[in-house]
């Protein structure tokens, strides 16, 4: 069974906005300019001699000449596959960003299977983003022929000043017809995303688009703020008009949304992710063996290479992110030099920071002693800037703090986020107060 939660007013009004800012660590603005191709090279070099599972994602642009892009991409699987081993397997990959033809697919995923262990594992995670205008059964097919098994279906509301229908999420009829297919054709899980917060929905429009999801039963559902959207939706959110509902409304849109999955057996995984109890990411929480990177949450631990315009890798301690510019992106793969624009090495205590924030995020408890044991430090002083406001969430009852664990209760776990940016407030504190006593 998924985590249980509770709408809790005051806590929200509270810690909100705390909530939004926090969450996984490190955030890619943290990121500096000062990792090099080489720093990649050789964690990817200490990950192959580890012989360590990996992740993989690949990154297409929304826009522009596909093609192009595609002979840019097959360079960049060249240059960084022959630095990983052949039998380090790939046990989850993701496709992002516009979907090609049956050709170029094609021609890519076979590229990418001649570069990566994707030796068939019946535990394998093969996902894929699907906009619901270019989904059909036919592409269902052609996606699951090669290989994939997850998808994930975005559900956008249109502007009717700006786009092309009505203002109201009307008719379920593609949606269905998707998720049928996914059933027929055996994928393990369909994901559907929800936004809530634009000027022109209501709040009674969008209690109505959610029961018409909830009713076709997907896996999964995750809800968002059009204000802080998934990366995936970035891109579109400068291609339709601006504007965004008031909070107040929002706050409506959201309980509405979490009330009503709850009623219908859906469980919280965190961060705005839903799943019936049969899920796999319901199961690997259920079994406290829930992961998350740079991708969102996994039921694998695996070394994270990411491949493509902006994309996230994370191998071991070493966090980079490739070039967000297609131009720019293509001219460093044309001239023989990969595409990083910057990244961040985590040093053994930004490396307990983020194990801590992961455990938050994904089992909504920590154990002081585990981290402790695995990490060589007093979890009490390390994160003593910290304290006071872990004191205050306590008295709140957004958290229970005892001397040897911390645990999010129901009425906090919507609010998991603040308590993560506490923990990393406290280690900023923690990283000043050494500093000013080194230069003493």
């Amino acid at each position: 069974m998924c985590a249980a939660i509770e709408w809790n007013s005051p806590l929200i009004k509270r810690y909100g906005h705390a909530a939004r800012a926090g969450g996984s660590y490190p955030e890619n603005t943290q990121f500096h300019r000062g990792i090099a191709a080489l720093d990649l090279l050789r964690a990817m070099r200490s990950s192959r001699l580890a012989q360590r599972p990996l992740s993989l994602a690949v990154q297409l642009p929304m826009a522009g000449d596909l093609g192009v892009y595609l002979e840019h991409l097959a360079r960049e699987i060249d240059m960084l596959g022959c630095h990983l081993g052949a039998t380090q397997r790939v046990q989850q990959f993701h496709l992002a960003g516009s979907l090609p033809n049956a050709v170029e697919l094609g021609r890519l995923m076979e590229h990418l299977q001649r570069r990566f262990n994707f030796q068939p594992y019946a535990g394998g995670d093969n996902s894929i983003d699907i906009d619901l205008p270019h989904g059909s059964w036919a592409t269902m097919g052609l996606l699951r022929e090669q290989g994939f098994n997850h998808a994930n279906i975005g559900v956008p509301d249109i502007n009717p000043a700006n786009g092309k229908t009505q203002v109201d999420f009307q008719s379920p009829r593609q949606t269905r017809s998707l998720i049928e297919a996914a059933r027929t054709l055996g994928y393990r899980s369909v994901n559907i995303d929800l936004g809530y917060g634009r000027a022109w929905q209501t709040t009674s429009s969008f209690a109505r688009k959610v029961a018409a999801i909830i009713e076709l039963q997907p896996s999964r559902v995750r809800i968002f703020d059009y204000a802080h959207p998934p990366r995936r939706y970035r891109v579109l959110q400068r291609l339709v008009a601006s504007g965004y509902a008031a909070q107040a409304d929002k706050w409506i849109m959201r309980r509405h949304a979490v009330e009503q999955l709850l009623a219908a057996g859906y469980g919280y995984i965190g961060l705005g992710q839903f799943a019936l109890a049969d899920d796999d990411l319901a199961v690997a929480q259920e079994n406290g063996q829930l992961h998350y990177n740079c991708q969102g949450f996994s039921r694998h631990a695996c070394d994270h290479l990411g491949l493509g315009l902006a994309a996230n890798s994370q191998i071991g301690e070493l966090h980079v992110q490739n070039i967000g510019d297609v131009q720019h992106y293509q001219q460093q793969l044309a001239i023989g030099q990969l595409a990083l624009f910057r990244g961040l090495r985590c040093n053994l205590e930004e490396q307990l920071l983020r194990a801590a924030s992961e455990r938050l995020l994904c089992d909504f408890q920590l154990d002081f002693a585990a981290l402790e044991v695995r990490f060589g430090v007093d979890l009490r002083a390390h994160f003593a800037g910290a304290w006071p406001r872990l004191e205050q969430m306590d008295r709140d009852g957004l958290i229970i703090l005892t001397p040897h664990s911390l645990e999010v209760p129901a009425a906090g776990r919507l609010l998991v986020g603040a308590v993560c940016q506490a923990l990393e407030h406290g280690h900023a504190a923690h990283r000043e107060h050494g500093l000013q006593r080194s230069l003493r």
